[in-house]
């Protein structure tokens, strides 16, 4: 009894342990087997990782950069208008800041007149040059006349002018009467001894003379004007009889006098070109299309040539500047093909690798490092590549200069 009893106890423990060790049997397979899946996974991982990555090189230090066109002023005055804002986007040819063109305009129709002038100056030298070399005895003659007539001329405006003198003084005369008879009729009439109608031929009257005075003293001071001119006239006669007189050598001063009136055109053409630079100058138009920056006028501001105004960035020839570790550039090519990352808007671009940097961006620095001083460390230098972005990849503008990227450039 005691023996079934023990022999049915080790049946009943052998029975419950031998399913835990099939169980610890079939486990411990199964685990390497996750294990070795584990490891092949992580080494097919890393070889794939490894082959991307050995096709593609990359780097945070890059930003886009674009042109930022100054743009200042080319002559003096005072701003009239300022079409623009800060941040504002414009369009090329567009009008954005007016200088005032009033003295630029006098100037401009003062050049034309000068042009004009030199220009009738220098055909009529050139016309009198032959006209002089077969009119030289002619001229002594029709200086004569000219002497005469001028004379002539002075004595007839003197004569008017002494007749209009004596017009005046009958002219003021008779004014004077007429304003003493307004004056006592001005009292006849306060005492009702005259009639109103009396009264107001009286006041006709003396109104009459006094513009009777008026016009004979406008006509004296034209008279005296004419008089002055036709001295005038006679001064230049008789300086044009002594030059008569000197008839041998009007040919050559003649032809001088040609060569300096063509002279006089040129200056003149260039004086009259000048100014009408000037004059369109003075309106400061965008170069560009792009967004205007670092506003520096006001309206009534004054202006001088060469003052920075402001600056437009043009949006639309913006391209990326990466600086890569010289160890990255080994198979770097232009024309490689890149893709963008913008930490402003978490977007990709396409891209295109132009050109790679001529110098270390330490060489192109203020004070460049000299290795040739003993204290030399070597430190990886980074060079400048450029990647100009595919077109139509930004056709909302939204890049800017400055902002951050992370470019990738498929070396292989």
């Amino acid at each position: 009894m005691n023996q079934n009893a023990e022999y049915r106890e080790e049946t009943v423990i052998a029975g419950a342990d031998a399913p835990k060790e099939r169980s610890w049997a079939v486990r411990l397979p199964r685990s390497r087997r996750f294990l070795a899946s584990l490891a092949a996974g992580a080494v097919t991982a890393g070889f794939l990782f490894w082959w991307y990555a050995a096709q593609w090189e990359s780097t945070d230090d890059a930003q886009i950069d674009g042109h930022i066109n100054p743009i200042s002023a080319r002559i003096s005055g005072q701003v009239t208008r300022v079409n623009f804002e800060d941040n504002q986007l414009v369009k090329a040819g567009t009008v954005l800041v007016q200088i005032d063109r009033t003295d630029y305009q006098v100037a401009l129709d003062r050049a034309e007149a000068g042009y004009a002038n030199a220009l009738a100056a220098a055909s009529a030298a050139r016309v009198s040059v032959p006209i002089t070399a077969t009119t030289t005895e002619s001229q002594l003659e029709t200086a004569l006349a000219k002497v005469e007539n001028a004379r002539a001329g002075v004595m007839a405006a003197e004569r008017q002018l002494e007749a209009s003198r004596a017009l005046l003084r009958e002219a003021e005369a008779n004014n004077t009467r007429d304003q003493a008879d307004l004056a006592r009729y001005e009292a006849l009439v306060a005492r009702g001894v005259v009639s109103r109608q009396d009264y107001d031929q009286v006041m006709a009257r003396a109104k009459g003379t006094a513009a009777t005075v008026d016009a004979g003293r406008a006509t004296l001071r034209a008279l005296r004007q004419q008089v002055a001119q036709a001295r005038d006239g006679l001064t230049q006669a008789e300086a044009d009889l002594k030059t008569a007189r000197t008839a041998p050598q009007q040919v050559a001063v003649s032809r001088a006098r040609s060569e300096s009136a063509e002279a006089t055109v040129a200056q003149a053409k260039a004086a009259w070109e000048q100014a009408r630079l000037n004059l369109d100058y003075t309106g400061i138009i965008a170069p560009v299309d792009g967004i205007v920056g670092r506003k520096a006028v006001e309206t009534g501001q004054y202006v001088q040539p060469g003052q920075q105004l402001f600056v437009i960035v043009p949006l639309g020839d913006i391209w990326v500047t990466a600086n890569f570790k010289e160890s990255q550039l080994r198979r770097m090519r232009p024309g490689q093909r890149a893709r963008i990352s913008v930490d402003a808007y978490g977007r990709t671009y396409d891209g295109r690798v132009t050109s790679i940097g001529g110098a270390s961006g330490s060489r192109f620095s203020l004070f460049p490092p000299e290795n040739a001083t003993g204290n030399y460390v070597k430190v990886v230098q980074r060079v400048p590549v450029r990647i100009d972005i595919d077109q139509g990849q930004d056709r909302e503008h939204l890049l800017r200069p400055g902002m951050s990227v992370v470019p990738r450039v498929r070396v292989r």
